[in-house]
């Protein structure tokens, strides 16, 4: 056998080893295991070792929303990534869902998993989730990193365009009926988002952990509003960053990772 015979297969074999070895964040039997929180079985994967961090998704997405986080921190941190309550694997049939159901959920889990307190990062709803976490069980969340969260569900939370476009998709699925367990899912999570958050700005206080407030400066949640946000809590970072919507640890995954770790590993110093 030739010696470019013996080099093109030896290619091939490796190809096929690291295509047997890609990881499919939030479908990876060897990582994911179901906890039993508030009634509902929860549903997280965990990677890597040392302190822990817990990652939370947004509306309508799932661990795989962090395909781009995970490799990077499971290197420095034992990463708890989640399916939220009524996302991804973790079913619930229950009619009501709020941030505050799920922020408990996310406490909840970590006393499941004999965690006494985690870094947290938080997308979206899931940032709106990482400020409730820290708000109402302030013990749990060592540092938080929330980008694209907004306060209300209103044109001031979101981009008026982006809140006229939640009016009008209301007012044509308000009155269809809703058979199958997923519409009814995905109704209640779209409902979610289109009456809640209603959390004051000055609750922000009740934050005692070093916060980084992140948002794009095209993002779905207007720079006002993420200021507002970053102005309210005693002990927080501002972090705009440029050229980018809402997915911002998606858009710029190598500098969101490194800032974020940064913000971990450094002590807070207020400017």
């Amino acid at each position: 056998m030739n010696k470019a015979l013996l080099c093109f297969l030896f290619a091939l074999m490796m190809g096929q080893v690291a295509c047997c070895q890609q990881i499919h964040y939030g479908d990876n039997p060897a990582a994911g295991k179901y906890y039993d929180v508030h009634g509902i079985k929860m549903y997280a994967e965990t990677y890597g070792q040392g302190k822990p961090l817990l990652l939370i998704h947004g509306n309508g997405g799932s661990i795989h929303a962090f395909s781009q986080t995970i490799p990077y921190f499971s290197k420095k941190y034992k990463v708890i990534a989640v399916d939220s309550r009524a996302h991804g694997k973790t079913i619930d049939k229950k009619d009501s869902l709020s941030f505050e159901m799920m922020a408990d959920d996310f406490a909840a889990l970590l006393d499941k998993m004999h965690i006494d307190s985690a870094y947290v990062i938080g997308w979206s709803d899931g940032g709106i989730n990482a400020l409730l976490l820290a708000m109402r069980h302030p013990d749990k969340v060592i540092k938080l990193a929330s980008t694209g969260a907004n306060l209300t569900p209103d044109s001031l939370g979101l981009t008026p365009p982006t809140w006229n476009g939640m009016v009008k998709q209301y007012q044509l699925d308000k009155n269809k009926p809703r058979v199958t367990d997923k519409e009814k899912n995905d109704w209640k999570i779209f409902m979610l988002d289109y009456v809640q958050p209603n959390i004051p700005f000055s609750a922000l206080k009740a934050i005692k952990c070093p916060s980084l407030i992140i948002c794009g400066d095209h993002d779905v949640i207007p720079i006002e509003h993420t200021t507002k946000i970053y102005q309210a809590i005693p002990r927080a970072y501002l972090w705009v960053v440029p050229n980018s919507g809402h997915p911002t640890l998606q858009e710029h995954r190598d500098e969101f990772n490194q800032v974020v770790n940064d913000f971990f590993v450094k002590p807070y110093h207020k400017f």
